[in-house]
């Protein structure tokens, strides 16, 4: 069996004295899709943000593709990574936000070439003709001349999509996708997720999108109250859940 791209052990995370993750265990295969659902305050967006570092986790182990997040072993003990680093490492995972976090003074284009050429070093040419590629990839090949402001919310939720996938990263985190979309916009957003999914993608998505995480997941966790109360295969937990608080939950999303 190969290493998992993701593995979280026991991770913990407070916030002023409040406990928000609380022991949680997760493993993510290479080139699977998992969904994290569970109502608001459950913990998930935390425990997405944890694992690219942005909010650093209190104890417990977390790995992406074999390697400590935020940190590295030496002669027993664990160190903090330097800014640099935790960049550098980041920049191959993926992010995508609920609310696009778009550069809204760029061009669509330039939003998605931005990273390749500060970040990756690529030159104006070489990102440009990926940048093209992913923008007609995710249906927006003649968009690139505009802003943000001139994009619907789908649109917007796109760019950053092709943004993220500029980077070539070996990890994509969706946090709540389509939750600020209008609802007549959530599937533009969701079939190119799909056809990500579908490309081999290893890929986190916090959502609340049951249909979608019946459809393309590989494995579902539930979380509630800092912790996961029920995981599997969403064609069997997402149908005939065992625990109580999975049945209530999904009663009243369906």
């Amino acid at each position: 069996m190969s290493e998992p791209m993701v593995k979280v052990r026991d991770v913990r995370k407070s916030y002023n004295g409040i406990e928000v993750l609380k022991g949680v265990d997760l493993s993510v295969a290479r080139g699977e899709v998992t969904c994290l659902i569970g109502p608001s305050g459950s913990g998930k967006s935390t425990l997405l943000r944890c694992i690219n570092h942005l909010e650093k986790h209190d104890s417990g182990e977390l790995r992406v593709d074999g390697e400590l997040v935020g940190y590295e072993a030496r002669n027993g003990k664990l160190y903090e990574l330097t800014d640099k680093r935790v960049c550098e490492n980041r920049s191959r995972i993926g992010m995508v936000f609920q609310r696009f976090n778009l550069f809204q003074h760029l061009s669509v284009l330039d939003n998605v070439t931005i990273g390749q050429m500060k970040v990756r070093g690529a030159s104006r040419e070489d990102a440009n003709k990926k940048a093209r590629e992913l923008l007609a990839r995710v249906g927006l090949q003649d968009k690139e001349k505009n802003y943000p402001s001139q994009l619907s919310g789908g649109q917007q939720q796109r760019v950053a999509i092709a943004r993220a996938l500029a980077m070539d990263p070996k990890l994509m985190l969706f946090d709540e996708p389509t939750s600020a979309l209008d609802p007549e916009l959530v599937g533009e957003v969701l079939e190119v997720m799909k056809d990500l999914a579908k490309s081999g993608m290893t890929m986190i998505v916090v959502t609340h999108e049951i249909g979608f995480a019946r459809e393309v997941a590989n494995t579902v966790y539930f979380l509630d109250g800092g912790i996961i109360e029920e995981s599997g295969d969403p064609r069997t937990i997402l149908v005939t859940p065992t625990s109580e608080r999975l049945k209530n939950f999904l009663s009243k999303v369906l």
